[in-house]
């Protein structure tokens, strides 16, 4: 049975600066993001819309205030907002830790919504664009995950070849390795699904719709292996927090890609 190694979450101490992973991990996704929407404007698709790669700069630095901010705000909205309102100078504090996908949607979702603003530019038209590009990041995030042995898996059977003992939870209980589930699957299997339909022209809106409805299914059935949060109260009908706010994401990339399949090509 593995045992969790429980890294340092510290990667570099420079004197009074601590360079931690799980920052490591968000510059590692932010990089990627850099390098993949740099492919993608390049494509036949989005080239011909006149997308160029200055864009991507500015698509960058809009997406990273949505991320950070977006997912900071929401983990403490969602999840520990008595703890937060009790300890408001932790609010900010990313390096221990703490960062919601929801949030961090919803904050990239406003980001672009003002960049298509600034632009000129239609919401779908921005957020077909990225939308290929932010797997890798999910990926990255979850490997700080993994790092900082948080947000481990269910009790799993002994005999599972890969299930492993994570201290930080208390106990010496084998379980799923959620995190790696997650990377697997939100990370690398979505990305590779997204790019491969986004590399054929799309009508404004089904890469978008496309990106909710896969994040949304394959985040509903890693929420089977991952262990609910205690201080979570929202498990009704035995569905986690993060399975009930799937649901809605689903539903809003299928009424979404349902809306531009029925649209007129501009």
């Amino acid at each position: 049975m593995w045992v969790h190694p429980q890294f340092n979450p510290v990667a570099l101490q420079l004197g009074p600066l601590a360079i931690h992973w799980y920052g490591i991990t968000y510059l590692a996704a932010f990089g990627m993001f850099l390098w993949l929407a740099n492919l993608r404007v390049a494509q036949p698709a989005p080239a011909a819309r006149g997308w160029v790669k200055r864009d991507v700069d500015d698509l960058l630095f809009f997406g990273v205030l949505g991320v950070v901010l977006g997912g900071r705000l929401g983990y403490v909205l969602f999840y520990k907002p008595a703890y937060y309102l009790a300890n408001l100078g932790e609010v900010f504090a990313v390096w221990k830790g703490g960062m919601a996908f929801h949030g961090g949607l919803l904050g990239v979702i406003l980001a672009m919504a003002l960049f298509a603003r600034l632009r000129g530019r239609s919401f779908f038209e921005v957020t077909d664009l990225i939308a290929p590009c932010v797997p890798t990041g999910l990926a990255a995030g979850r490997v700080g995950n993994f790092i900082n042995g948080e947000l481990w898996g269910r009790a799993a059977d002994p005999s599972l070849p890969w299930a492993m003992v994570f201290p930080q939870s208390g106990s010496t209980l084998p379980r799923h390795p959620s995190q790696i589930y997650q990377f697997l699957g939100e990370g690398l299997l979505l990305f590779v699904l997204l790019w491969l339909y986004a590399r054929k022209p799309r009508l404004t809106g089904q890469v978008s719709g496309m990106f909710l409805i896969g994040y949304g299914m394959l985040r509903f059935a890693a929420e089977f292996f991952r262990e609910p949060d205690d201080f979570l109260g929202l498990r009704a009908l035995n569905l986690s927090q993060g399975q009930w706010l799937s649901l809605p994401m689903i539903a809003a990339g299928l009424l979404i890609w349902w809306w531009a399949s029925r649209r007129r090509p501009a």
